[in-house]
């Protein structure tokens, strides 16, 4: 393993190196957008604005009205039913709306690059301009990634082509043969029928969608990746319904993807695949959907997922957006947690809450802020302030630099 080890141990020199970059004042610049209200008489000339600036009174406004609809509680016995038939009222949402609720999030490569590898990125030309609130630049994110290429083509010509890579490991599967026959290796014979045989198990590069819904994001991420060998992309819910109207789709295809259903809130379920083997997973708009008290076990798991290096990314509800501020008395479940009518439940973060729950479990910052806009009805002459939070989190590599030799102990989670 000294190859590897040397390998890692060169990429952590290079991001010590790289120019931290820390939030300003100023405004973010694109990806986030530039459409920036500076004369209030043409508001209803857009549908939407970017980076909106709420004066003092407009916060102090939201947080009466936020107070005022939490005053009267759900009934507790109605809050344990929402928890445990939360998957039947997301089956019945997706058994009504099908797949017309939600447009495809074709935002996701401007916002999210790192989704795609590198290759893919550059055929994309996606624009990487330098953003004051990112801590490690997006072009720089993944500069290790040839080099580990090049440790993986290191492996197979060394240790042959019956050669296996497994959560940053290289393995012969004929030793791994032969050490499932032998005594001690008992259960590693299933283990190894495991490792062989996972969906996506020949792929390099990686991607894992959470809470799919009915593939908004799924479909804009295959349309760029079916052609690129090498790529998989996994993708599950815990509504049944959801992954039907996925695997149903015309552009659905199992040589790139693989979607399951799978409650994320049980840790006890075992996913599809080994630990340490995603480049990126995606949480947009679904870890708001779970129980508080429950959120930072699921990111644990999570992060078990990611290889050393890969990367979380994330976009939810915000602190006093417009859903949020909407809500009537009797449809707050705790403190900024809510159940809408149909009996879906959705909870308003703060960028403070992301970055503990995110660096608790072992990941370190590489984007946290809120997305400020407003929103325009035209037709109606109604404008809603809408608030997001989206953030970049990476799990760390675990050689250290001082004795390359030596793995470092495995941080808590991971």
């Amino acid at each position: 393993m000294n190859f590897i080890t040397r390998l890692s141990a060169l990429c952590l020199r290079k991001k010590s190196n790289m120019q931290q970059r820390h939030q300003s004042s100023r405004r973010p610049a694109i990806p986030l957008g530039s459409r920036i209200l500076t004369d209030p008489s043409k508001v209803f000339e857009h549908n939407m604005w970017d980076h909106m600036q709420w004066s003092q009174e407009e916060e102090e406004h939201a947080k009466e009205k936020a107070a005022e609809n939490s005053l009267v509680k759900v009934q507790l016995e109605d809050q344990d039913k929402y928890e445990r038939e939360a998957s039947k009222y997301w089956n019945e949402f997706y058994k009504t709306h099908k797949n017309n609720f939600f447009k495809d999030r074709n935002w996701l490569f401007l916002e999210f690059p790192e989704i795609l590898p590198e290759k893919i990125r550059g055929q994309l030309k996606i624009e990487e301009r330098p953003l004051e609130h990112t801590k490690i630049s997006i072009t720089n994110s993944f500069s290790c990634e040839k080099t580990f290429e090049e440790g993986e083509k290191y492996w197979k010509k060394n240790s042959g082509d019956d050669s296996t890579s497994v959560q940053g490991y290289a393995y012969n599967k004929k030793q791994s043969k032969s050490a499932a026959n032998s005594p001690q290796g008992k259960n590693s014979k299933e283990e190894v029928s495991v490792l062989e045989s996972f969906p996506g198990s020949d792929a390099t590069y990686r991607i894992f969608e959470v809470g799919c819904g009915a593939g908004n994001s799924v479909f804009p991420i295959l349309k760029v990746i079916w052609n690129t060998p090498g790529t998989f992309l996994y993708c599950c819910d815990f509504a049944s319904g959801a992954v039907e109207l996925v695997k149903s789709h015309s552009s659905y295809n199992s040589a790139w993807c693989s979607a399951f259903v799978h409650d994320v809130c049980d840790d006890a379920l075992p996913y599809p695949f080994p630990d340490e083997i995603l480049d990126v997973i995606l949480l947009v708009f679904v870890l708001s959907t779970i129980h508080p008290d429950r959120m930072q076990r699921v990111v644990n798991r999570l992060v078990k997922l990611l290889k050393p290096g890969g990367m979380l990314l994330f976009r939810d509800y915000g602190r006093y957006d417009t859903a949020q501020l909407r809500f009537k008395k009797g449809h707050c479940l705790s403190e900024n947690f809510y159940v809408r009518g149909d009996g879906t439940r959705v909870y308003f973060f703060t960028k403070e809450e992301v970055q503990n729950m995110f660096t608790l479990a072992g990941l370190t910052e590489v984007q946290n802020l809120v997305d400020r806009r407003l929103q325009v009805n035209r037709k109606k002459k109604v404008t809603m302030q809408r608030v997001w939070v989206q953030s970049k989190f990476q799990k760390p590599l675990l050689l250290t630099l001082d004795n390359p030799q030596e793995t470092t102990k495995m941080h808590p989670y991971g």
